[in-house]
């Protein structure tokens, strides 16, 4: 297959043309762990479900109710780890919730 520098030159300008978009893609996404604090952890649905050993209905009666605070990006729901923190507090014995904190890693308390 023969191709002439024309050719060349218009599938090189395409290439470098798009590199250069993902650069600037990959440049955006560089800064996206500053997004949220060091401290500031995130669960989703399924995290949290395991976590508290409840089902996803469970979780949507306390999200329904008022009960859990949480947010959605697209179709996925998430849940900040100082909310989980205050909902289980709540619901607790204190025994109960250092078992919890000690097990599941969300002692970073700001």
């Amino acid at each position: 297959m023969y191709i002439d520098n024309e050719d060349f030159e218009k599938w090189m300008a395409k290439l470098s043309k798009k590199l250069t978009e993902i650069g600037q893609d990959l440049k955006s996404l560089i800064n996206t762990d500053k997004v949220l604090d060091d401290n500031e952890k995130i669960l989703d649905n399924q995290d949290l479900a395991f976590l508290l050993k409840v089902s996803f209905r469970t979780l949507q009666r306390y999200r329904v109710s008022g009960q859990l605070p949480y947010f959605t990006i697209g179709k996925k729901t998430y849940y900040q780890a100082n909310d989980i923190r205050a909902f289980v507090r709540e619901r607790a014995d204190s025994q109960t919730y250092k078992q919890f904190e000690k097990g599941n890693q969300l002692n970073n308390q700001p």
